[in-house]
Protein backbone atom coordinates (compact mmCIF):
# COMPACT_ATOMS: atom_id res chain seq x y z
CA UNK A 1 0.00 0.00 0.00
CA UNK A 2 2.00 2.98 -1.30
CA UNK A 3 0.57 5.76 0.84
CA UNK A 4 3.80 7.76 1.05
CA UNK A 5 3.92 8.30 -2.72
CA UNK A 6 0.65 10.25 -2.67
CA UNK A 7 2.51 13.28 -1.32
CA UNK A 8 4.63 13.41 -4.48
CA UNK A 9 8.38 13.07 -4.78
CA UNK A 10 11.56 15.14 -4.97
CA UNK A 11 15.19 14.59 -5.88
CA UNK A 12 17.62 13.64 -3.10
CA UNK A 13 21.06 13.34 -4.62
CA UNK A 14 20.57 11.37 -7.81
CA UNK A 15 17.60 9.46 -6.37
CA UNK A 16 13.94 10.42 -6.40
CA UNK A 17 12.28 9.79 -3.05
CA UNK A 18 8.72 10.08 -1.80
CA UNK A 19 8.26 13.30 0.14
CA UNK A 20 6.80 11.48 3.12
CA UNK A 21 9.73 9.74 4.81
CA UNK A 22 10.51 8.45 8.27
CA UNK A 23 12.84 9.59 11.07
CA UNK A 24 14.32 6.84 13.24
CA UNK A 25 15.24 8.88 16.33
CA UNK A 26 12.30 7.70 18.44
CA UNK A 27 13.27 4.05 17.98
CA UNK A 28 15.98 4.41 20.63
CA UNK A 29 15.25 4.42 24.34
CA UNK A 30 14.18 7.38 26.52
CA UNK A 31 16.12 10.59 25.76
CA UNK A 32 17.25 8.86 22.53
CA UNK A 33 19.60 6.80 24.70
CA UNK A 34 19.93 3.06 25.08
CA UNK A 35 17.80 0.36 23.47
CA UNK A 36 14.03 0.54 22.99
CA UNK A 37 11.75 -1.16 25.47
CA UNK A 38 10.39 -3.37 22.68
CA UNK A 39 12.93 -4.00 19.88
CA UNK A 40 10.46 -6.16 17.96
CA UNK A 41 8.00 -3.26 17.83
CA UNK A 42 10.76 -0.99 16.48
CA UNK A 43 11.52 -3.50 13.73
CA UNK A 44 7.80 -3.69 12.92
CA UNK A 45 7.59 0.11 12.52
CA UNK A 46 10.49 0.15 10.06
CA UNK A 47 9.03 -2.67 7.99
CA UNK A 48 5.60 -1.05 7.97
CA UNK A 49 7.13 2.23 6.80
CA UNK A 50 8.68 0.57 3.75
CA UNK A 51 5.53 -1.44 3.07
CA UNK A 52 3.64 1.89 3.01
CA UNK A 53 5.93 3.41 0.38
CA UNK A 54 8.50 5.21 2.53
CA UNK A 55 11.86 5.16 0.72
CA UNK A 56 13.71 7.86 2.69
CA UNK A 57 14.83 7.08 6.25
CA UNK A 58 16.71 9.54 8.44
CA UNK A 59 18.99 8.21 11.17
CA UNK A 60 22.25 8.82 13.03
CA UNK A 61 24.68 6.51 14.73
CA UNK A 62 24.59 8.76 17.80
CA UNK A 63 20.94 7.78 18.32
CA UNK A 64 21.30 5.28 21.12
CA UNK A 65 24.22 5.42 20.33
CA UNK A 66 24.40 2.76 17.60
CA UNK A 67 20.84 1.61 18.38
CA UNK A 68 18.76 2.91 15.47
CA UNK A 69 21.27 1.94 12.78
CA UNK A 70 21.46 -1.61 14.08
CA UNK A 71 17.65 -1.80 14.19
CA UNK A 72 17.47 -0.53 10.61
CA UNK A 73 19.94 -3.20 9.54
CA UNK A 74 18.04 -5.93 11.40
CA UNK A 75 14.70 -4.87 9.96
CA UNK A 76 15.56 -3.95 6.38
CA UNK A 77 18.90 -5.43 5.27
CA UNK A 78 19.45 -6.28 2.42
CA UNK A 79 18.04 -2.89 1.51
CA UNK A 80 15.54 -2.19 -1.26
CA UNK A 81 17.12 -0.60 -4.32
CA UNK A 82 15.01 2.55 -4.03
CA UNK A 83 15.65 3.09 -0.30
CA UNK A 84 17.77 6.13 0.61
CA UNK A 85 19.18 6.13 4.15
CA UNK A 86 20.40 9.53 5.32
CA UNK A 87 22.60 9.67 8.40
CA UNK A 88 24.30 12.41 10.41
CA UNK A 89 27.74 12.89 11.93
CA UNK A 90 29.12 15.59 14.18
CA UNK A 91 28.01 14.46 17.64
CA UNK A 92 28.67 11.76 20.21
CA UNK A 93 26.78 10.76 23.33
CA UNK A 94 28.20 10.88 26.81
CA UNK A 95 27.66 8.13 29.38
CA UNK A 96 25.14 10.48 31.02
CA UNK A 97 23.12 10.69 27.75
CA UNK A 98 24.54 14.15 27.00
CA UNK A 99 24.89 15.37 23.42
CA UNK A 100 28.44 16.48 22.65
CA UNK A 101 29.95 17.95 19.47
CA UNK A 102 32.44 15.77 17.58
CA UNK A 103 33.74 17.73 14.60
CA UNK A 104 37.45 16.92 14.44
CA UNK A 105 38.66 15.06 11.33
CA UNK A 106 39.36 11.93 13.38
CA UNK A 107 35.93 12.01 15.05
CA UNK A 108 34.13 12.51 11.75
CA UNK A 109 36.05 9.68 10.06
CA UNK A 110 35.29 7.40 13.01
CA UNK A 111 31.59 8.30 12.80
CA UNK A 112 31.45 7.52 9.09
CA UNK A 113 33.02 4.11 9.66
CA UNK A 114 30.65 3.44 12.59
CA UNK A 115 27.68 4.21 10.32
CA UNK A 116 29.02 1.95 7.57
CA UNK A 117 29.50 -0.93 9.99
CA UNK A 118 26.23 -0.60 11.88
CA UNK A 119 24.10 -0.10 8.76
CA UNK A 120 25.92 -2.92 7.00
CA UNK A 121 26.81 -1.00 3.83
CA UNK A 122 29.99 -0.23 1.90
CA UNK A 123 28.88 3.28 0.91
CA UNK A 124 26.57 5.68 2.78
CA UNK A 125 23.82 7.20 0.62
CA UNK A 126 23.84 10.66 2.24
CA UNK A 127 25.79 12.00 5.22
CA UNK A 128 24.70 15.25 6.86
CA UNK A 129 27.20 17.27 8.85
CA UNK A 130 25.30 18.08 12.04
CA UNK A 131 26.59 21.51 13.05
CA UNK A 132 26.37 22.31 16.73
CA UNK A 133 24.88 25.21 18.66
CA UNK A 134 21.96 24.36 20.88
CA UNK A 135 19.44 21.66 20.04
CA UNK A 136 17.31 24.00 17.95
CA UNK A 137 19.49 26.84 16.69
CA UNK A 138 22.72 26.94 14.67
CA UNK A 139 25.75 29.08 15.28
CA UNK A 140 27.66 31.07 12.65
CA UNK A 141 30.96 29.23 13.15
CA UNK A 142 32.93 28.21 10.07
CA UNK A 143 32.34 24.62 8.94
CA UNK A 144 35.17 24.56 6.42
CA UNK A 145 37.38 22.02 8.19
CA UNK A 146 34.53 19.65 9.05
CA UNK A 147 32.89 19.73 5.65
CA UNK A 148 36.25 19.39 3.89
CA UNK A 149 36.84 16.23 5.93
CA UNK A 150 33.54 14.76 4.76
CA UNK A 151 34.28 15.78 1.16
CA UNK A 152 37.55 13.84 1.39
CA UNK A 153 35.72 10.77 2.70
CA UNK A 154 33.33 11.19 -0.22
CA UNK A 155 36.28 11.22 -2.63
CA UNK A 156 37.46 8.00 -1.01
CA UNK A 157 34.17 6.39 -2.04
CA UNK A 158 32.66 6.01 1.44
CA UNK A 159 29.86 8.56 0.91
CA UNK A 160 27.70 9.21 -2.17
CA UNK A 161 26.25 12.58 -1.23
CA UNK A 162 26.70 15.25 1.41
CA UNK A 163 24.19 17.36 3.29
CA UNK A 164 23.98 19.71 6.26
CA UNK A 165 21.97 19.87 9.46
CA UNK A 166 21.32 22.77 11.86
CA UNK A 167 22.99 25.37 9.67
CA UNK A 168 22.62 28.97 8.56
CA UNK A 169 22.34 30.20 4.98
CA UNK A 170 25.94 31.44 5.09
CA UNK A 171 27.14 28.01 6.21
CA UNK A 172 25.26 26.44 3.29
CA UNK A 173 27.11 28.76 0.92
CA UNK A 174 30.41 27.97 2.62
CA UNK A 175 29.82 24.24 2.21
CA UNK A 176 28.80 24.64 -1.43
CA UNK A 177 32.20 26.17 -2.09
CA UNK A 178 33.73 22.86 -0.98
CA UNK A 179 31.40 20.17 -2.37
CA UNK A 180 27.86 19.66 -3.64
CA UNK A 181 25.13 19.85 -1.00
CA UNK A 182 22.04 17.72 -1.76
CA UNK A 183 19.94 18.47 1.33
CA UNK A 184 19.64 20.75 4.35
CA UNK A 185 18.00 19.52 7.54
CA UNK A 186 16.95 22.30 9.92
CA UNK A 187 14.36 23.03 12.59
CA UNK A 188 11.17 24.11 10.83
CA UNK A 189 7.46 23.56 11.43
CA UNK A 190 4.13 25.34 11.59
CA UNK A 191 5.23 27.60 14.45
CA UNK A 192 9.00 27.78 13.85
CA UNK A 193 9.67 29.35 10.46
CA UNK A 194 13.05 31.04 10.57
CA UNK A 195 14.13 29.35 7.32
CA UNK A 196 11.51 30.69 4.90
CA UNK A 197 14.10 32.41 2.68
CA UNK A 198 16.51 29.49 2.83
CA UNK A 199 13.80 27.04 1.78
CA UNK A 200 12.96 29.20 -1.22
CA UNK A 201 16.62 29.56 -2.23
CA UNK A 202 17.25 25.83 -1.94
CA UNK A 203 14.11 25.18 -3.97
CA UNK A 204 15.45 27.36 -6.78
CA UNK A 205 18.59 25.22 -6.75
CA UNK A 206 16.68 21.94 -6.71
CA UNK A 207 17.97 21.10 -3.22
CA UNK A 208 15.83 19.24 -0.69
CA UNK A 209 14.98 20.83 2.65
CA UNK A 210 14.20 18.37 5.45
CA UNK A 211 12.52 19.89 8.52
CA UNK A 212 13.43 18.25 11.78
CA UNK A 213 10.94 18.43 14.64
CA UNK A 214 8.13 18.80 12.06
CA UNK A 215 5.63 18.12 14.85
CA UNK A 216 7.42 20.16 17.50
CA UNK A 217 9.94 17.57 18.68
CA UNK A 218 10.01 16.97 22.43
CA UNK A 219 7.24 19.56 22.88
CA UNK A 220 4.39 18.66 20.47
CA UNK A 221 2.76 21.50 18.57
CA UNK A 222 -0.27 23.01 20.28
CA UNK A 223 -2.47 25.71 18.83
CA UNK A 224 -6.16 26.58 19.06
CA UNK A 225 -6.11 27.47 15.36
CA UNK A 226 -4.48 24.15 14.45
CA UNK A 227 -7.00 22.25 16.55
CA UNK A 228 -9.90 24.16 14.95
CA UNK A 229 -8.69 23.46 11.41
CA UNK A 230 -8.12 19.80 12.28
CA UNK A 231 -11.65 19.46 13.67
CA UNK A 232 -13.14 20.91 10.49
CA UNK A 233 -11.04 18.56 8.36
CA UNK A 234 -11.83 15.60 10.62
CA UNK A 235 -8.12 14.92 11.02
CA UNK A 236 -5.68 14.99 13.92
CA UNK A 237 -3.84 18.27 14.58
CA UNK A 238 -0.46 16.64 13.98
CA UNK A 239 -1.63 15.20 10.67
CA UNK A 240 -2.73 18.69 9.62
CA UNK A 241 0.66 20.09 10.67
CA UNK A 242 2.38 17.57 8.39
CA UNK A 243 -0.02 18.28 5.53
CA UNK A 244 0.70 22.01 5.92
CA UNK A 245 4.41 21.30 5.44
CA UNK A 246 3.72 19.24 2.32
CA UNK A 247 1.77 22.14 0.83
CA UNK A 248 4.30 24.76 1.96
CA UNK A 249 7.02 24.07 -0.64
CA UNK A 250 7.67 21.24 -3.12
CA UNK A 251 11.26 20.70 -1.96
CA UNK A 252 10.26 19.84 1.62
CA UNK A 253 10.89 16.18 2.52
CA UNK A 254 9.21 15.08 5.75
CA UNK A 255 10.70 12.66 8.29
CA UNK A 256 8.20 12.43 11.18
CA UNK A 257 9.29 9.82 13.69
CA UNK A 258 7.41 7.40 15.89
CA UNK A 259 7.89 4.08 17.65
CA UNK A 260 4.27 3.03 17.02
CA UNK A 261 2.86 1.39 13.89
CA UNK A 262 -0.52 3.02 14.56
CA UNK A 263 1.06 6.47 14.85
CA UNK A 264 3.13 5.83 11.72
CA UNK A 265 -0.04 5.08 9.77
CA UNK A 266 -1.66 8.25 11.12
CA UNK A 267 1.35 10.34 10.06
CA UNK A 268 1.26 8.88 6.56
CA UNK A 269 -2.37 9.92 6.08
CA UNK A 270 -1.05 13.49 5.82
CA UNK A 271 0.00 12.59 2.27
CA UNK A 272 -3.68 12.25 1.37
CA UNK A 273 -4.91 15.38 3.15
CA UNK A 274 -5.39 18.57 1.15
CA UNK A 275 -5.95 21.72 3.19
CA UNK A 276 -8.27 24.21 1.44
CA UNK A 277 -6.87 27.68 0.76
CA UNK A 278 -8.91 29.50 3.45
CA UNK A 279 -7.72 27.08 6.13
CA UNK A 280 -4.15 27.31 4.82
CA UNK A 281 -4.39 31.08 5.29
CA UNK A 282 -5.46 30.56 8.93
CA UNK A 283 -2.48 28.33 9.56
CA UNK A 284 -0.09 30.64 7.72
CA UNK A 285 -1.19 33.47 9.99
CA UNK A 286 0.00 31.64 13.11
CA UNK A 287 3.43 33.26 12.63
Amino acid sequence: MNIASKAGSFLLGERTVNRMGYGAMQLAGPQVFGPPKDPAAAVAVLREALASGVNHIDTADFYGPHVTNRLIREALHPYAEDLVIVTKVGAVRGADASWNPAHSPAELARAVHDNLRNLGVEVLDVVNLRVWGDLHSPTEDSIEESFTTLAELQRQGLIRHLGLSNVTASQVREAQGIAQVVCVQNHYNLTHRDDEQLIAELGRQGIAYVPFFPLGGFTPLQSETLSSVAARLQASPLCVALAWLLQRAPNLLLIPGTSSVAHLRENLTASELKIPAPMLAELDALV
